[in-house]
């Protein structure tokens, strides 16, 4: 095949540093998904939608078939942070946790899920970040060790 195609859908999952609620005035924290969903435009990775709480974030975008996810994840959270440090001086110390969750969807799930993820204020008032995390790790079939998971 004389060209490369891909079409994959992705679900990311970070948190702050030790889920520190540095996310919680609501204006900084819509600024940082806007931040995000450039930051994923540039890599050519165009989001679907950015939303999550005080302590954590949520991205759907399609993944470009020229970066591994793993750089994807490393350059969002690099620029983001930098980005934070400069915004504003309540975000001085601000650090995302060193793991992420990525978890493939399928278009045929694409509207759940960004619904999923734009309604995630109300999703939070009935269950933790921990909580969540581990539904969507036991979803996905992905083994883990709660040892190593939270930071």
């Amino acid at each position: 095949m004389p060209q490369s195609l891909a079409n994959a859908l992705m679900h990311i999952v970070f948190s702050t540093k030790e889920r520190r609620a540095l996310l919680q005035v609501s204006g900084l924290r819509e600024e940082m998904h806007r931040y995000l969903a450039g930051v994923s435009a540039k890599l050519d990775c165009p989001a679907v939608t950015v939303g999550g709480t005080s302590d954590h974030i949520h991205l759907l975008a399609d993944q470009s078939r020229t970066i591994a996810l793993a750089e994807w994840v490393k350059e969002l959270k690099r620029a983001s942070s930098l980005w934070a440090k400069k915004r504003d001086p309540q975000w001085s110390l601000f650090q995302w946790q060193a793991g992420y969750g990525a978890f493939a969807v399928s278009h045929s799930q694409k509207s759940r899920v960004w619904q999923y993820i734009d309604s995630q204020e109300e999703h939070h008032r009935r269950l933790s970040f921990q909580d969540e995390l581990r539904q969507l790790l036991a979803k996905h079939n992905i083994t883990f060790d709660e040892r190593y998971v939270w930071d």
